[in-house]
């Protein structure tokens, strides 16, 4: 089968910065930095929200790129971001506060050595099996403005290697506690991929997710990244965690799932 012209790259692109600076208002200062779980010379941790996107596109504004600004040391340089969350996400995000820890992340990023872990709540039970690995490839659909990822055959000219390792932490009637391991980094990966079993997670309109759990009305997109390990500019390898925001929790909560001790 022929190859599409339009095939995407198998490896991720960096996150590209805003280079003008922002001028930013002390309440936004003051948003930014109450994000911070953990910062040194070499970079600065973050704890996103939902509903910031990481980035501009399509008219966005207000992103935690622009955010960024409020860390700029006098010399004009801020931190930059080694990866991206979607918007309606929340959770760890890092950044790099020099260009050579830029740099030597970004290759590790490549290289495939972080580590990410999620926390998804999904619906309407526990998957079958309760634990395992998706390896459905994905390919990107354009409708429009909007963009979706789609399962599709290995041989599809557009198709991308795609594997999530997954496993039950916690269900009850009607909805269970899902945490997921991406080995690879396709745009929308486990959300697509719950969602291929049967199980999309909650809150996902895109995707099928449930808009009501537990009698209550799912505020957002019920997908955190709870954890980042990587290599540290300076060696070693660090985990940092961020715990699930209050509307993760309340949901938790409200259909009887718990998050491991």
């Amino acid at each position: 089968m022929a190859k599409s012209p339009y095939r995407r790259p198998l490896k991720p692109k960096a996150p590209r910065a805003i280079d003008s600076p922002v001028v930013l208002s002390p309440e936004e200062i003051e948003f930014v930095k109450a994000m911070v779980v953990y910062q040194d010379d070499a970079i600065i941790v973050l704890n996103k929200p939902s509903g910031l996107s990481s980035q501009g596109g399509r008219g966005q504004v207000h992103t935690l790129d622009e955010h960024l600004w409020a860390f700029a040391r006098s010399n004009g340089n801020r931190p930059r971001l080694v990866h991206r969350l979607d918007r309606d996400t929340s959770g760890i995000i890092l950044t790099a506060r020099t260009k050579p820890a830029a740099a030597y992340l970004g290759k590790a990023l490549m290289a495939k050595r972080f580590r990410k872990t999620y926390l998804a709540i999904v619906a309407p039970s526990a998957p079958q099996p309760r634990t395992g690995l998706i390896e459905a490839p994905l390919r990107r659909d354009e409708q429009g403005r909007e963009a979706y990822m789609r399962v599709c055959e290995a041989d599809h000219p557009d198709a991308e290697t795609a594997r999530t390792r997954y496993r039950t932490l916690s269900d009850a009637e009607g909805a269970a506690l899902i945490e997921a391991r991406p080995e690879t980094g396709r745009m929308h990966q486990i959300r697509v991929h719950l969602a291929s079993l049967g199980r999309p997670i909650a809150g996902d309109v895109r995707y099928g997710g449930a808009l009501v759990l537990g009698g209550e009305a799912v505020p957002r997109l019920m997908l955190h990244a709870l954890a980042l390990e990587f290599p540290h500019p300076d060696g070693g390898v660090r985990r940092i965690e961020a715990a699930p925001p209050a509307d993760f929790a309340a949901v938790l909560a409200a259909n009887g799932l718990t998050l491991p001790r």
